[in-house]
C-alpha cells in the first residue's frame, strides 16, 4: 500500500462547514466549493484506506454552500434570510465589496451595489448566523482598505469596520494584499489573515 500523507488524521473540524458566499462572489465561492467538495472525498478515501475514518457529521457533502437570500424592500432597504439551520456550524461569508455589476431597484430607478451596500450585506449575514459555532469572513479586497490610517481630521474607516465586525462575533478575517496589513493592529487579539497573490497573478499572465 501506497504511504498516504494526511496532515489531519488526529484533528476534526471545529464544525460543519458551511459557505455563506453573498452574490457578490458567488462564482469564486462556486469554484471554492468545488475544490474543497474534491479534497475532502479525496481525504476520505485515503482515510478508508488508512481504516481511519474521520467521524464527523457533514465532513464529506456534496455542497457545503449555504442556501440563503438578502431581498430588498421598496425602500431600498434589506434582509438576510436564511433557508436552513446553522447551530453549530463553521461559517464562512464571501464578500467582494468591489463587484460593482450587481443593481437593485430603488423609487423606479437602476442603482448600482456599492461597497457601503455590500458590507451592509455581509453585517446582515453575519446577524442572521446566531447560533453558529464560529464566523470568519472572507474579503478579497479589505472594505475601506485604502483608509486604514489618519493623516488629518478624518475617519478610520477600515479600523471601525474590522472592530465593527469582531463585535459581532466575527473570529476571522481573510483577505488578499491588503493596501497596509498594519491595519490588523485594530484587531490586535482577532484572526486577521492577509495573503499576498502577485505569484498567482504573474503565473496566469
Amino acid at each position: 500500500m501506497a504511504n498516504i500523507d494526511y496532515s489531519f488524521e488526529n484533528s476534526i473540524p471545529i464544525g460543519p462547514l458551511k459557505i455563506a458566499a453573498l452574490d457578490s462572489c458567488k462564482d469564486f465561492a462556486k469554484k471554492v466549493d468545488d475544490y474543497i467538495v474534491s479534497f475532502r472525498q479525496h481525504d476520505a478515501e485515503a482515510l478508508a484506506q488508512r481504516q481511519s475514518m474521520l467521524d464527523f457529521r457533514g465532513y464529506d457533502s456534496k455542497s457545503y454552500l449555504l442556501d440563503f437570500s438578502c431581498p430588498r424592500f421598496g425602500s431600498g432597504e434589506a434582509k438576510c434570510v436564511l433557508k436552513e439551520s446553522v447551530r453549530g456550524s463553521d461559517i464562512f461569508a464571501m464578500v467582494d465589496v468591489t463587484n460593482y455589476s450587481l443593481t437593485y431597484q430603488l423609487c423606479g430607478e437602476v442603482n448600482h451595489m456599492s461597497p457601503d451596500n455590500h458590507y451592509q450585506d455581509l453585517k446582515r449575514l453575519i446577524g442572521s448566523c446566531r447560533g453558529a459555532r464560529r464566523v470568519n469572513v472572507v474579503m478579497p479586497f479589505l472594505y475601506e482598505g485604502r483608509q486604514h490610517k489618519r493623516t488629518r481630521r478624518e475617519s478610520l474607516d477600515c479600523a471601525l469596520a474590522l472592530e465593527e465586525l469582531i463585535d459581532m462575533g466575527v473570529s476571522n478575517i481573510i483577505t488578499f494584499d491588503a493596501h497596509d496589513p498594519r491595519v490588523q493592529n485594530a484587531i490586535p487579539l482577532h484572526g486577521f489573515d492577509n495573503f499576498t497573490p502577485p505569484y498567482q497573478f504573474i503565473k496566469r499572465c
